[in-house]
């Protein structure tokens, strides 16, 4: 098999989030909207940074408190609004919608958050030198995320959508839902009220109704001891007293209290979730036993099975956050499904037009053997077509087309005519000497000349069949081939990659990884030089050079760099490592010139084997780092630079006699199949199949040959992380 798109059950997402519990509580509540309104209204005065779009159902924003760590707010489409600092792959490049929003938000100040009524519909209003904006999250039916000027009306809607009362497109004054009840406005008057015309249970006026859900519609009459099941207009009025007062305390405990709750399925689950602390992965194990969550206490849940969190976002973060956090992988599974390039997309696809073949072959044949036999029908019976013939020939000459077709209804051998095309439906007849067959004659021609038109229509029709045949033999043989392939591959350790039409942003570049996971970029020509200083370099990274002339400029990253999954998700053959960007490698470090020294000199051995010394036949050669403010284009009076060209003034860091190797390793980052290079050190800590490359005498391009062969990754892959120059390879796995 190839590289299956398919998620495995045992990894389906991390965490093993419980399906059961994505089914039953995916959906926010309006008693979750109003708690999660109070929390983001602790975020008051934070500015909007960046917008991402990694999934068409989820939006993120990331905001970012004064002397905090940024924030997360992560929407999910019509089910669920929460904060979380996970890190999240994000796409390479903003989606449109993500661009707006970054256009309209970028560094506003977070001034307002409300809750419509008590709908499912949040309102976060954000203020700039450009005026107010506000941001409409609507967490009903399929949901939806608006952008408003400072009059309500609509920027860009994630998906343009028309109801009965309101139309969500862009250009239209935005118009909330229509109000609903508001529990909170319910008073023992109008609980009575609502009570006494209800012709449904309890548990459905307060669910429904009464807009309290079913969930907390039970909290409700369990706290009340009262039988959710029974008639709410046969209620006592001591019941009804206690239902008022119980449904009090749950809306005060809603506006007022802190926290949120979760309830484990078994007592395992909760020993497991005590036990593991601070541990993220131990944790996001343990929610895939959780069974229920709520911002209040629910008194029908067992308080043994019981645990508290610091607020409902974290309550979601546990239970949804890690399937949340890889909506940006889902999205790229989902695309190349959708391109037909998953195996098992591929062969439904072949499997369906093999049987469209098949069905086609059976209808052409069938309709050749019967246009054949009214071919001969018509020879059959000569005399009664040329009859047939001669009388409406006759009549078209002395009266005229319209007369005929005035005539045609009381003669049986003739259905209908057609004077635009000049034929006749004619019936020719049985055994029994009675209508039988029709046939469409033309009244031009003689009966042998339509007998001809029925015989070439048949062979037209065979020779249909033929090619579809043929069609589906190369359908069956490509079906063998794809399915002889993927066995040989898989057998082999080679993966199936589809033409990648994006590539992440560090491909662009020359690129390497360290032995702490940590990145360092350079440029491939002057124009890449350029761009990696004016982007890629920033304050706290490094600026790592060869001590040679065109020599490429790098940036060794302090933050970014690649780890390995957790919990990879779809087959990857035996040995491929799972790796994963990330972008918080600072840790405590707060400038890449604090890192160890043999990090740095890691990086300036690639620096090195990027530049001309590799082919220079020396064993070892020398490079230096710099802090990014002394890397600078500007020159001394009557100098001038060229391009991808920087003056660097100051002290600088040299690194001696350096060896020049690197190192190549196969594995999939962010569940994509490419060839990862660096050090040695770097590379076989994180893959399990990798070799070591040194100046020698085999062209680079037979490496990459042998190497995409082996693998199954592209060619042009392998090759842009290889040096200039001829090299020699030594395996350690890489080829299988």
């Amino acid at each position: 098999m190839g590289l299956s798109r398919q998620i495995s059950s045992d990894c389906l997402m991390k965490g093993a989030l419980a399906l059961v519990m994505i089914a039953m509580r995916a959906q926010s509540s309006s008693f979750d909207v109003a708690r999660m309104v109070r929390e983001l209204r602790g975020m008051i005065g934070t500015r909007a940074r960046k917008a991402y779009q990694p999934h068409y159902e989820q939006v993120v924003l990331r905001l970012n408190p004064k002397g905090k760590p940024s924030v997360d707010l992560v929407i999910v489409r019509g089910k669920r609004l929460y904060m979380s600092r996970r890190d999240r792959p994000m796409p390479n490049n903003p989606s449109p919608f993500a661009m707006i929003l970054r256009k309209h938000l970028g560094n506003s100040r977070l001034v307002e958050v409300e809750q419509i009524g008590f709908d499912r519909v949040v309102v976060l209003t954000f203020e700039h030198g450009g005026g107010q904006y506000k941001l409409v999250i609507e967490l009903f039916r399929d949901g939806n995320v608006l952008l408003l000027d400072d009059n309500d009306v609509i920027i860009q809607p994630l998906t343009h959508a028309k109801y009965a009362s309101r139309a969500l497109k862009r250009g239209e004054p935005y118009t909330p839902p229509p109000e609903t009840l508001d529990p909170r406005e319910l008073d023992k008057s109008g609980l009575n009220n609502l009570l006494d015309n209800s012709d449904h249970s309890l548990i459905r006026t307060l669910a429904a109704r009464a807009n309290l859900g079913r969930i907390y519609g039970n909290a409700i009459c369990s706290a009340a001891e009262i039988d959710s099941d029974d008639p709410a207009d046969s209620l006592e009025e001591s019941q009804r007293k206690a239902l008022s007062e119980s449904m009090n305390k749950l809306l005060n405990e809603l506006s007022e209290d802190q926290g949120a709750y979760i309830w484990f399925e078994e007592k395992e689950g909760l020993k497991s979730w005590n036990s593991a602390e601070d541990d993220p992965q131990a944790r996001d194990s343990a929610s895939g036993l959780i069974n229920e969550f709520s911002p209040i206490n629910l008194p029908f849940m067992d308080s043994k099975l019981r645990a508290k969190v610091a607020d409902l976002s974290e309550a979601y973060d546990v239970i949804f956050g890690a399937h949340d956090a890889i909506a940006y992988i889902r999205r790229e599974e989902e695309k190349l499904a959708a391109a037909g390039e998953d195996d098992a997309q591929q062969k439904a696809k072949l499997d369906r037009r093999a049987t469209q073949q098949r069905s086609a072959i059976e209808r052409f044949e069938s309709q050749a053997t019967l246009t054949q036999e009214l071919a001969k029908s018509i020879q059959d019976n000569w005399t009664h077509v040329d009859d047939l013939l001669g009388q409406v020939n006759l009549l078209i000459k002395n009266e005229g087309w319209q007369t005929l077709d005035s005539k045609i209804t009381d003669v049986t051998w003739i259905d209908r005519i057609d004077p635009a095309k000049h034929t006749i439906l004619a019936r020719l007849p049985d055994e029994d000497n009675e209508p039988g067959a029709s046939v469409t004659l033309s009244v031009e021609n003689s009966v042998h000349q339509n007998a001809q038109t029925y015989f070439e229509q048949a062979r037209t029709l065979k020779d249909k069949a033929k090619g579809a045949r043929l069609a589906l033999e190369k359908t069956e043989n490509q079906v063998a081939k794809d399915a002889a392939k993927r066995e040989k591959e898989a057998a082999a350790g080679r993966v199936r990659i589809g033409k990648r039409s994006k590539r992440f942003w560090f491909e662009k570049h020359r690129w390497g990884i360290l032995s702490d996971g940590r990145m360092i970029v350079g440029g491939r020509d002057a124009k890449g030089n350029d761009t990696v200083v004016r982007k890629y370099l920033r304050s706290t990274d490094l600026y790592v050079h060869a001590d040679l002339h065109g020599a490429p400029s790098c940036s060794l990253r302090l933050h970014d760099g690649l780890e390995t999954e957790p919990n990879p998700i779809g087959f990857r053959p035996e040995g491929v490592a799972s790796l994963q960007i990330s972008q918080d490698f600072a840790g405590s470090i707060e400038d890449a010139q604090n890192l160890p020294t043999d990090i740095i000199k890691e990086a300036a051995q690639l620096a090195i084997c990027w530049s001309r010394a590799w082919g220079s036949g020396s064993a070892a050669a020398t490079a230096f780092h710099a802090r990014p403010a002394q890397v600078s284009k500007q020159t001394e009076s009557g100098e001038s630079l060229g391009r991808g060209a920087f003056v660097v003034r100051g002290q600088r860091t040299w690194y001696r006699d350096v060896d020049m190797e690197i190192a190549i390793g196969f594995a999939t980052v962010n569940n994509i199949p490419i060839p990862i290079s660096g050090t040695v050190e770097g590379v076989s800590k994180l893959c399990q199949r990798w070799a070591i490359i040194r100046p020698g005498l085999e062209k680079k391009e037979t490496i990459a040959n042998r190497i995409a062969k082996a693998t199954g990754l592209a060619q042009d892959d392998v090759l842009a992380t290889l040096p200039s120059g001829t090299c020699e390879m030594t395996d350690n796995g890489l080829l299988g």
